[in-house]
């Protein structure tokens, strides 16, 4: 009886291994160089991949630096800031709490923050968790990409700001992404729990997932070893930048993650870790993975596209994809889940690039069985295009800078306390001979004013990597300064060419005080 059992465990054990050496074996050819060489073509200082395939993992390994220069390799144990794939860790979060009772999915928000407002009264009453979960408010990027709204406020300070927020579209009409819903929807998690959104992804998702090395936290972050560090392309050449704190974001981007912990991540999602209760019942998952609001396509016969709670959701060959790609501060990561497939691909990597997209594409038509096309190839072409006409439309803002101006007042005569009810306090003055704009009372948000031409100033900031944005003063009846406008880009057309030129900015007009 006795050597039945050990016959059984072994034939089990071996075939087994035979299963993880089929999955390892239908990974493209030459896997491992075709990674390195797109790295380099992309300028990566550093990345890492994991894919994980009928409820295993099958690979997770490092490539490059964690900071360039410095001949300290990545590996899958490296910690990367993964920015905007925190939204589904929420969402997951929040469908917990569904579970419990203590919330459903379409309470309204003031049902659980009484004190929450909106510029409109009636949005005020009626917007639920699910509408901050699907970007169907209507508030555009008012915590931007690059730069962070009100850097050392609270959470709820920020979520406070939101009642002097103008709409982009009207209450859900359409998609309109905004990172602060997401602040919106961790910071329920402590009105109805008690715990802190970070404490409760730690206690009731990291844990028990043994996520050892995944945090909600830049300043825990540092603390560990073994973490990558972020880079910017500024004037064509990618270099270290500093790392910013956005703690009071990180319900919408805050989680810092290795390729081994998300790979424990993505077999949750799929239903297929080896975890005997599920930690988010199959209810409310099929909640957070199915379409909740469309993404309007140009062309009538395009696959469908979609979001649910934290989720872009897409149709490719006949075949489900749940994905989210997020970026922060010199910072990249792509994710990509196939359910029907069992399968799952996750990139990081230190600099902005589309590498992460390529090399899901890769693997998805690996396990299709197709093969033949080099995705690294098209995303990389179609990105140097791109670079090619934003630098073109740079130049064309520099052409049209008009020369041999001079601005109407002396330096001294623009300084000044300026105050705007939604974006707070900047503050111009003098260091030296030259001007200065402060945000927030935060030396951190520091920028040279450079004449540009009349009273129009381009900001370049001391942080380069926030590189430069324009502000304009206007005057008084008696010709003295009564505002300055300053335009902030939430979204550069390519952030590697810089932060103009831009289709989607904001403009806010600041009175001086």
């Amino acid at each position: 009886m006795t050597l039945r059992i050990h016959t059984l465990w072994f034939v089990l054990f071996i075939f087994s291994l035979s299963l993880s050496s089929v999955a390892q074996n239908q990974l493209p050819e030459n896997f491992d160089q075709w990674l390195e060489n797109s790295r380099k073509a992309w300028k990566i200082p550093g990345m890492a991949v994991g894919i994980v395939k009928d409820g295993r993992v099958v690979y997770a390994k490092g490539f490059g630096e964690r900071t360039l220069g410095s001949g300290e390799p990545v590996d899958a144990n490296t910690v990367f800031s993964i920015a905007s794939v925190s939204k589904n860790m929420t969402s997951a979060a929040l469908g917990i709490l569904v579970d419990s009772g203590k919330l459903d999915w379409d309470d309204k928000i003031i049902q659980h923050i009484p004190w929450f407002q909106l510029k409109d009264p009636w949005v005020t009453r009626e917007i639920t968790v699910r509408d901050a979960l699907i970007h169907r408010v209507g508030l555009g990027r008012i915590l931007g990409n690059r730069l962070q709204f009100m850097t050392q406020k609270s959470r709820d300070e920020v979520l406070y700001q939101m009642r002097y927020m103008d709409f982009e579209k009207p209450f859900r009409s359409a998609y309109v992404y905004n990172n602060v819903m997401y602040s919106l929807a961790g910071q329920i998690i402590e009105y109805v729990d008690g715990r802190t959104w970070d404490d409760f992804l730690k206690q009731e998702l990291f844990e028990p997932l043994e996520m050892k090395r995944t945090t909600t936290s830049i300043i825990a972050m540092e603390k560990q070893n073994n973490i990558a560090y972020p880079h910017q392309e500024i004037d064509g050449v990618v270099v270290p930048i500093s790392r910013r704190n956005w703690d009071n974001a990180g319900p919408a981007g805050g989680v810092n993650s290795t390729v081994n912990d998300l790979n424990k991540w993505m077999l949750m999602q799929l239903g297929t870790s080896d975890m005997l209760k599920p930690l988010v019942s199959e209810t409310q998952m099929n909640e957070i993975h199915k379409p909740q609001i469309a993404h309007i396509p140009q062309d009538a016969m395009a696959p469908q596209s979609s979001y649910g709670l934290g989720w872009n959701i897409l149709d490719y060959k006949n075949k489900r994809i749940w994905t989210h790609s997020g970026a922060t501060d010199g910072f990249n990561t792509f994710m990509y889940l196939v359910p029907e497939l069992d399968l799952g691909v996750v990139m990081v990597g230190n600099v902005f690039n589309r590498l992460g997209i390529a090399v899901a594409y890769q693997i998805i038509d690996n396990y299709l069985g197709e093969s033949g096309r080099d995705w690294n190839k098209i995303y990389l072409k179609n990105y140097q295009n791109q670079y090619q006409q934003a630098k073109e439309a740079r130049e064309k803002i520099h052409n049209a800078r008009i020369k041999n101006t001079k601005p109407r007042l002396k330096n001294k005569d623009y300084t000044g306390t300026f105050q705007s009810d939604g974006y707070g306090k900047a503050e111009v003055f003098l260091q030296g001979n030259k001007l200065q704009i402060r945000f927030w009372d935060d030396t951190n948000l520091e920028a040279e004013l450079e004449h540009w031409h009349y009273d129009t100033y381009r900001a370049v900031w001391k942080n380069r990597a926030l590189r430069e944005e324009f502000l304009q003063f206007h005057f008084d009846r008696n010709g003295k300064v009564k505002t300055l406008e300053f335009e902030f880009v939430l979204r550069p057309i390519l952030l590697q060419v810089g932060a103009y030129p831009s289709n989607y900015t904001h403009t806010e007009r600041f009175e001086k005080m």
